[in-house]
């Protein structure tokens, strides 16, 4: 079984959603021991914004792209291909500013790629990643769940990975880390507690 690992938090070792996404991962490697896990962190190795370069480069063959398109078409082949492999994904999203950082955004932009990951058909769009399991580590200041705040953030991407097919996506959240040690000990108590009790049951 193939794990990908994605953190995107900028806080370091002082994120909520590094540290919950990593346990994630060691219980996924003990309930599995076939579990084989590639890493991605998108903070300390940042994917460039979609762009112009982008999609020239996707629309160059080889050996008419220059240095940046070739290097912008290595970067979309090797980040797709590590989503493709994956039998399941582990993503750290914390909530910044009622979204998700831009560096996840930059990830998901490409993966989300017409012909590989979905397609668009005379029925409608048919997502292509059915059968992956996502899990989503949601970090967050506040209280969004339910909320218009919400939306752009765990609402996003639901529907995200719906449109690629995926169906199986489970959320360990720790919010309200913003509104006092009590609160936030708590909230990081119940993920730790998903995580080692919950998460793997059926495994």
């Amino acid at each position: 079984m193939k794990l990908l690992h994605i953190d995107s938090s900028i806080l370091g070792d002082n994120s909520a959603s590094r540290q919950l996404s990593g346990e994630v991962v060691k219980a996924w490697q003990a309930a599995d021991t076939s579990a084989v896990v590639t890493y991605r962190d998108l903070a300390a190795d940042a994917i460039s914004h979609f762009s112009s370069t982008t999609l020239v480069a996707a629309g160059t063959t080889a050996e008419l792209r220059n240095a940046a398109q070739q290097h912008e078409a290595e970067l979309s082949a090797s980040t797709l291909a590590e989503f493709l492999a994956a039998d399941a994904v582990v993503i750290a999203a914390p909530m910044y500013n009622f979204t998700i950082p831009t560096q996840l955004k930059a990830w998901i932009d490409r993966i989300a790629v017409a012909g590989q990951t979905f397609r668009y058909t005379e029925a409608g769009p048919e997502g292509l990643c059915g059968g992956k399991k996502v899990v989503i580590v949601s970090t967050s200041g506040g209280m969004h769940v339910g909320q218009a705040t919400g939306v752009a953030h765990e609402d996003y991407l639901k529907v995200l990975f719906g449109f690629l097919g995926i169906t199986d996506i489970e959320f360990v959240r720790a919010h309200g880390l913003a509104y006092g040690d009590e609160v936030r000990t708590k909230a990081m108590s119940d993920a730790h507690t998903q995580i080692s009790e919950q998460l793997f049951a059926a495994a």
